[in-house]
C-alpha cells in the first residue's frame, strides 16, 4: 500500500472510532507509569526549532527513550519577547515535569483580570484568577518573563536531547526523511518535527505549496518597566500591591499590563500596524507610542512616561490548516508552524506545549517504525480541533477589545459588567456567564481551555483507540 493511501486508511479507521466521542478533561492527572514509559522502538527524531514548543517536544520525546536532535538556526540559545501567561492547562504539565517550584519562585500569580475603559479608567469587567484558578482547574495561573520560561524548558530538554545552534535548514526530503543545512550537512531521521514557528518553511512542505503569513492589521508595542518606578507614584502603586492583569480597551487599540517578575511589570500595547516589522526585536518609537495612546486615562500616561524604550512587533496570522502531517508519514508540524495565533487569548505557547505533550505520550507506545504514520495521524486527530478553536478564540478577542465607542462597545461593557458584579458580590457560583464578552468569565470556555490535561487526554485516547491504530498500521 502506498504511503498516501496507507495514511488515508489510518484516518478512516480513527475517524470511525472517534466521530461520536469527546475528549473529556475529567480524565484526571496522567499516570506516573505513562510518564516514565520507555518506547520499545527508539526513533531518531529531529526537531526543527528551539523555541518553547520545540524544547517541550524535545523533552517529551527524549524522556521516553527516543534519540532527539534539535536544530536551531539562531546562533545563541534564548527567547526574545517579554511577558507570557501560563494558564492551568500548561502549569499542571510543568509541575508534573519537575519545574513547578521554579515557576512558582520566578513567576507571579495574578489575583484577577480587570478590564477598563481606555479614556476614564472605569472598571467594566473583572474575573478572579489566583486561588480560583486552582479551585476550578486544579493548577495555578502564572505570569512570567519568556526568557525565564525558556531557561526552565531548556534545562529539562537538554537532559534528553542534543541541541545544535546556528543550524539553519534550507531543504528537506520528507520521504527519507532528511534535512539539508546551510552548512551543507545532511541530517537523516526517522521523524522530523517542524517547530519552526509562524514563518515555518516546513509548513509549506506539509501542505505542498507556499503559505505566507498574513498581516492582521495590528502591531504591538512591548516594554518592561521596573516595579520600583510604580512604587514611587501613589496612583500606580496599587498595581504593584495587588497584582492583577489589567486591560484598557479602546477604539482599534488596547493596553495590557501585568507583573512578570517580583521586579518587573510587562506592558503590551496593541495598535494599528503602520509599518512595524515582523520581528520580536524591531525597535519602536517611544514618542509615537505615547502619541498613539494619548487619549488613554491619566494613569496610562504616567505608565507610558516610565517607558524608556519599546519594541514594535507586527502581528501576523495564518488560517487553520486541515493537515499537520506530510503524506509520507514521517514529518509533522507543531505549535505556531501549524496553528499560529494572535496573543489575545494567551494560548499560543500553551497550544505548542500541549502538542508536545500529546506527541510524546503517544510515541511512548510505538513498537516499530512502520507504525509511525498511524501515530502521527492520531496526534493530529487529538490536537487539530482544539488548536483551531484556540486560534478562533484569539481572533474573537481582537474584535472584542477594539470596538469603537458606540453601540458595540456599550454592549460589550454591559456584558462584562454583569459578570463582574456577580463575581464581586459572591453570587457567581450558579452562573455560567456563557458567551460573556470577557472570555475569562465564561465558565464553559474556562473548563475547555484550562481544565484540559494534554497527557491525560493522550493516555485516555490511547486506551480507547490504540489497538485500532496498531491494526491499521499492520494492514
Amino acid at each position: 500500500m502506498s504511503a498516501p493511501s496507507f495514511l488515508a486508511s489510518i484516518w478512516q479507521t480513527i475517524a470511525s472510532r472517534t466521530a461520536n466521542s469527546s475528549v473529556r478533561p475529567e480524565a484526571g492527572p496522567a499516570s506516573e507509569v505513562y510518564l516514565k514509559r520507555q518506547a520499545q522502538q527508539s526513533l531518531n527524531v529531529v526537531v526543527v526549532g528551539a523555541g518553547l514548543g520545540g524544547l517541550a517536544a524535545a523533552y517529551c520525546l527524549g524522556r521516553t527513550g527516543h534519540k532527539v536532535t534539535v536544530l536551531e538556526q539562531a546562533p545563541v540559545a534564548g527567547e526574545v519577547g517579554a511577558g507570557i501567561q501560563i494558564s492551568p492547562n500548561i502549569s499542571r504539565l510543568f509541575w508534573r515535569w519537575g519545574i513547578g517550584e521554579q515557576l512558582e519562585a520566578q513567576g507571579v500569580r495574578p489575583g484577577a483580570f480587570s478590564f477598563r475603559r481606555y479614556c476614564t479608567g472605569e472598571q467594566v469587567g473583572w474575573s478572579p484568577l489566583g486561588d480560583q484558578m486552582v479551585k476550578d482547574h486544579g493548577a495555578p495561573y502564572y505570569h512570567i518573563h519568556r526568557a525565564d520560561l525558556f531557561v526552565l524548558l531548556h534545562g529539562i530538554a537538554q537532559q534528553h536531547a542534543t541541541i545544535h545552534l546556528n543550524a539553519k535548514v534550507v531543504d528537506i526530503e520528507p520521504s527519507v526523511p532528511s534535512l539539508t543545512l546551510e552548512s551543507g550537512s545532511v541530517v537523516k531521521a526517522d521523524l522530523i518535527v517542524g517547530a519552526d514557528g509562524v514563518k515555518s518553511m516546513l509548513r509549506g512542505v506539509v501542505l505542498g505549496k507556499p503559505d505566507e503569513a498574513m498581516p492582521t492589521g495590528d502591531a504591538a508595542y512591548r516594554a518592561i518597566v521596573p516595579v520600583s518606578e510604580f512604587e514611587k507614584d501613589p496612583d500606580l502603586k496599587p498595581f504593584v500591591d495587588k497584582p492583577e492583569m489589567t486591560a484598557w480597551m479602546g477604539p482599534d487599540r488596547h493596553m495590557m499590563m501585568y507583573k512578570i517578575r517580583p521586579t518587573d511589570m510587562n506592558i503590551v500595547l496593541a495598535h494599528p500596524d503602520h509599518g512595524a516589522k515582523e520581528s520580536y526585536t524591531w525597535a519602536g518609537d517611544v514618542h509615537k507610542m505615547r502619541e498613539e495612546f494619548s487619549d488613554f486615562e491619566p494613569r496610562v500616561q504616567k505608565i507610558l512616561s516610565l517607558v524608556p524604550r519599546t519594541l514594535d512587533w507586527r502581528l501576523v496570522d495564518r488560517p487553520p490548516v486541515p493537515q499537520w502531517v506530510h503524506t509520507d508519514g514521517k514529518l509533522t508540524l507543531l505549535g505556531d508552524a501549524c496553528h499560529p495565533m494572535l496573543p489575545y487569548r494567551a494560548q499560543g505557547a500553551a497550544m505548542a506545549i500541549e502538542d508536545a505533550a500529546v506527541l510524546g505520550t503517544l510515541l511512548s507506545h510505538i513498537t516499530s517504525r512502520e507504525q509511525l504514520p498511524a501515530f502521527l495521524a492520531a496526534y493530529q486527530d487529538i490536537r487539530i480541533d482544539r488548536a483551531t478553536k484556540a486560534q478562533l478564540s484569539s481572533r474573537l478577542n481582537q474584535r472584542i477589545f477594539h470596538h469603537p465607542d458606540g453601540p458595540e462597545q456599550l454592549a460589550r461593557d454591559a456584558s462584562m459588567r454583569e459578570a463582574m458584579i456577580a463575581f464581586q458580590s459572591g453570587n457567581s457560583e450558579a452562573l455560567t456567564h456563557t458567551g460573556n464578552a470577557n472570555q475569562w468569565a465564561d465558565r464553559q470556555k474556562n473548563i475547555e481551555s484550562f481544565s484540559y490535561d494534554a497527557e491525560a487526554i493522550a493516555v485516555q485516547w490511547w486506551e480507547k483507540n490504540g489497538d485500532n491504530v496498531l491494526k491499521a498500521s499492520a494492514a
